[in-house]
């Protein structure tokens, strides 16, 4: 089942022409799940990807640069006759939240459920658990989030189950769901078990124990990386990372690939990546429309892709990264 992570904003609390507000779209299979809805999130979504049936939406905190695109894209759904219902998590406060703007979004013509969750709780779907973990940030709570796919079985000796006796063809199959055929036990001819992906999300911390437990060997850990190294202890005031502690945080917890993302608009991004890459090699800045894959891991390793914008594609010289004053400690 393909697997990607689309950067839909990877900016801090201020826009810049080149980086849109926070807001992550993960695509597994036919299913898409979005992690904060900052301001402009659904005209950054029709600019790259399109404006998908979202299935699910988690929230990581209340600061507005991480939600308030929400009640436009719920408005939007229902302009366009949505009737899909839609869940959206987050912290305790999310019921509040969501009834103070009702009035923005109004009725829907779809199933709308708001689910509040406590630290370290799962949202079981299918084939996979979301998993809250408690970040430390500005706000009375703040999540990250660690989707883990179920096990999967290992692979079918085709070969010795054949010259067991059993059947090539469907029996091949029922073996693989745990049967036994014709006398064979799946032990008998099934590799090992093989894990499923792992992914986790900071949203906005500070380096913290938690993320780097919840994200012990996770195919990939996106941390926010607001500040660089001369800034820590701006960082520390404001309870964000530099891109060099979201390394140490990778690094720690034996991670194959560091994404950063939540970058001031001071910064161009490379620079960051720089810094990270000392600690922990496999870090990369996305921009806003990156995405990366994330094959299965007898597959190959995650990978970014970069967004190709319609001048580039005319082969156009690319914009300059913009640099500004914000300080990105929303």
């Amino acid at each position: 089942m393909d697997m990607s992570l689309v950067f839909i904003g990877t900016g801090a609390s201020t826009p810049s022409a080149r980086r849109g507000l926070p807001s992550l779209l993960l695509r597994r299979g036919g299913e898409h799940l979005l992690f904060d809805c900052g301001e402009g999130t659904q005209r950054q979504l029709v600019r790259s990807v399109g404006l998908p049936d979202i299935d699910v939406i988690f929230i990581t905190h209340f600061h507005a640069d991480h939600w308030l695109g929400l009640p436009g894209m719920l408005k939007s759904f229902a302009l366009r006759e949505r009737q899909a219902p839609l869940a959206i998590y987050g912290p305790p406060g999310l019921k509040d939240l969501m009834g103070a703007v009702r009035f923005v979004y109004g009725r829907l013509p779809y199933g709308l459920t708001i689910e509040e969750l406590g630290p370290m709780e799962a949202v079981r779907r299918e084939g996979y658990t979301v998993g809250s973990v408690p970040v430390r940030h500005r706000v009375n709570v703040a999540y990250g989030y660690v989707l883990v796919e179920d096990s999967r079985p290992g692979h079918l000796d085709a070969q010795l189950a054949a010259s067991l006796g059993v059947t090539p063809g469907p029996d091949f199959g029922r073996l693989q769901r745990g049967e036994t055929v014709a006398g064979v036990a799946p032990e008998q001819v099934m590799g090992p078990v093989r894990e499923g992906r792992k992914i986790a999300i900071t949203g906005d911390t500070a380096p913290c124990e938690a993320v780097q437990v919840a994200a012990h060997r996770a195919d990939l850990l996106v941390h926010e990386a607001t500040f660089a190294e001369e800034e820590t202890a701006r960082a520390k005031e404001t309870l964000h990372s530099t891109a060099r502690q979201a390394a140490e945080v990778a690094l720690a917890a034996q991670v194959r690939m560091l994404a950063l993302t939540h970058i001031s608009t001071r910064y161009a991004g490379g620079e960051l990546r720089e810094q990270a890459r000392e600690v922990f090699a496999e870090t990369e800045a996305p921009r806003d429309f990156d995405q990366i894959e994330l094959p299965f891991p007898e597959r190959g390793a995650p990978h970014l892709v970069k967004w190709r914008s319609e001048s580039q594609r005319s082969q156009a010289p690319p914009e300059a990264e913009p640099v500004g004053d914000g300080v990105g400690a929303s």
